[in-house]
Formats: C-alpha cells, sequence, structure tokens
C-alpha cells in the first residue's frame, strides 16, 4: 500500500509541473502576440502619419505675379508642389507670370500639397473664322465674331445691298472661313452701304424675269422695214 501511495503521488506533481509548464508557455505566446500586435499598431501609426504628414502644416505663399519658375521654386522650398494646369492672355501683364492660384495665400495646408496654378501665356489663342463672307448680315456677323471671342475693328462700306457682309478682312488681307485668326487682331467687316456704283444701275434697270430671254445688240437681227402701198 504504502508503494502505490508514493506512485500515486508522484504521478501528481508530473502532472501538476506539466499544467504548471503549459501555463507558461501560454503566457508566453500571449505575451509574444500582444508585443508582435503592439508592433504591428505602430508602424501601421508611423506609416499613415508619414503618408499624410499629419500635425505637419505650412502657409501658402503669395506667387501671384512672379514668374513661373520662381513660383516653383517658392513652393517647393516650403514642401509644397507647383503645376500649371491652365493659361491666360492679358497683355497689360508679363507673359510667363503666375495670375491665379489654386489656393489663397495665407491658407494652411498639408505638406506635399500641389497647388494649381494659371499663367499668362505670350501669346493670343487663335480663333477659326465662321462662314460669314457673303453669308449673312452685318448684325448677324457680328454676333457671331463677338460670341467666338474676336475683335471687332471699324466697318469698312463699300456699294452694294445695305448691311450685307460682302468680305472680312485681318490686318489687310481678306480672311477666309476656317482661317485660324489670334483673338488680339481685329476683324474689319466689308459692308454694303445701300448704294450702287453706275455700271450695277445699268444692270439693274435691264434686269427681266427669267421667264424672259434677253439678248445683246449683236444678237439681235432688226426686222425689215414694211413698204406702204402709194
Amino acid at each position: 500500500m504504502a508503494g502505490t501511495k508514493t506512485t500515486v503521488s508522484k504521478n501528481r506533481k508530473k502532472q501538476g509541473g506539466r499544467e504548471r509548464m503549459s501555463w507558461a508557455r501560454f503566457g508566453l505566446h500571449l505575451a509574444a502576440m500582444l508585443l508582435l500586435g503592439a508592433l504591428l499598431l505602430m508602424l501601421t501609426l508611423w506609416g499613415i502619419q508619414l503618408y499624410t504628414h499629419h500635425g505637419r502644416e505650412v502657409t501658402v505663399p503669395d506667387v501671384k505675379g512672379i514668374p513661373t519658375a520662381s513660383a516653383m521654386s517658392k513652393l517647393a522650398d516650403i514642401g509644397l508642389r507647383g503645376e500649371v494646369d491652365d493659361s491666360v492672355y492679358l497683355p497689360s501683364i508679363p507673359a510667363g507670370v503666375v495670375y491665379e492660384q489654386s489656393i489663397k495665400a495665407g491658407n494652411p495646408v498639408k505638406e506635399g500639397r500641389i497647388i494649381y496654378l494659371t499663367i499668362n501665356s505670350g501669346s493670343a489663342p487663335k480663333l477659326i473664322m465662321p462662314d460669314i463672307a457673303d453669308n449673312s448680315s452685318q448684325r448677324e456677323a457680328t454676333a457671331k465674331l463677338r460670341a467666338l471671342g474676336f475683335k471687332l475693328g471699324p466697318v469698312e462700306y463699300i456699294h452694294g445691298e445695305r448691311d450685307w457682309v460682302y468680305e472680312v478682312k485681318a490686318r489687310g488681307r481678306n480672311v477666309a472661313y476656317g482661317d485660324h485668326i489670334a483673338s488680339d487682331v481685329p476683324i474689319v467687316l466689308v459692308v454694303g452701304n445701300g448704294t450702287y456704283a453706275e455700271d450695277d444701275i445699268d444692270l439693274v434697270e435691264v434686269a427681266a424675269p427669267d421667264s424672259v430671254d434677253w439678248y445683246s445688240e449683236e444678237e439681235v437681227t432688226p426686222a425689215p422695214k414694211q413698204e406702204t402701198a402709194p
């Protein structure tokens, strides 16, 4: 009996030792998992902060009115990016300078933000001449040209139907439908004044309906004179 009790006691001690070792291993594994999770969380937060520059802001400078290259350099010096996305044409300011910026000066933004710039072009944009020569009245032509952005010069009058546009000129030369003209070049409309030259008046006086045949003097043979009886 004594031997049996001793054996049972030893077995219980071994079982208790195994249980303590299992709990210790579980504790170690749990601690390792928690440590790894904390490390991953720290790396994730660091990456997000690095990507978004969280908490790091700069004030947008005023770059309007300075050359494009200088504006780009000024933005880059404080961690911002400049990008040209549009242009205008204003003859009153120098070509190549910044006319407008997407974010006004003085506003706080995060580092790395893109500031879109509108610059002043060095040349006027070219416009396509519409079909108005000998195809519209002065009023219609004027409305079309203004709607397209053309600059109108003084009207030139000639003999012809009143207010009818016979020609279109730019810098003294005739302009045809489809030609590309700079928007700052004045367009001159050649318009009829309602009077006609002498040749035109003679033509109007002899004009007749299309159903009547007319001949020149050379093509008409006079009829022979009939003699009257005495």
